[in-house]
């Protein structure tokens, strides 16, 4: 068998995991513990967030003329990347958590929405609460106004009913 017949699943392994995600990050695992290793993938996994080490090779022929080909400055010493399909900020807001008590994980860079973030630029990101939390913010902005209005025409009813 030849060598490019062993590679190819590989390479289309990493192109349908790619194919749809709202966001790809970029990390150096380089001195994480077995233990640090398996907690972040815990909490990546909690998160829908999908995270794999890969042959740099191997993901520089899946990202070629694709909107994550940005990504291949960053693949030299070892790679994991964080894939994620549904939230476009979880992957970064795990790693950069787990980034803070672990620090021989390295953010490189990544891929949010198609556009391309350094490793300043993903800690930016990973600022950015979740599309859940904004939309309960959102709610809660518009609900309390109505509610303070229903409370106060609830007061006026009952001291209208107290004078009668």
């Amino acid at each position: 068998m030849a060598k490019v017949e062993l590679k190819k699943p590989i390479v289309e392994e990493i192109s349908e995991l790619l194919n749809g995600a709202a966001t790809a990050v970029v990390v150096d695992y380089r001195g994480l513990t077995v233990a640090e290793d398996t907690e972040l993938r815990r909490q990546l996994r909690d998160a829908d967030v999908v995270y794999k080490v890969y042959k740099n090779t191997m993901i520089n022929f899946a990202i070629k003329d694709t909107e994550f080909a940005e990504l291949a400055q960053h693949l030299e010493g070892p790679t994991a990347i964080a894939v994620c399909k549904e939230d476009a900020t979880a992957a970064a807001r795990v790693l950069y958590k787990f980034a803070k008590t672990a620090e021989a994980l390295e953010i490189k860079g990544g891929i949010v929405d198609g556009v391309y973030y350094d490793a300043a630029g993903m800690s930016q990101i990973a600022s950015i609460p979740s599309r859940e939390v904004l939309l309960s913010k959102l709610l809660g902005s518009i609900q309390s106004p109505v509610a303070n209005f229903a409370r106060v025409i609830q007061q006026i009813a009952d001291n209208k009913e107290d004078v009668a």
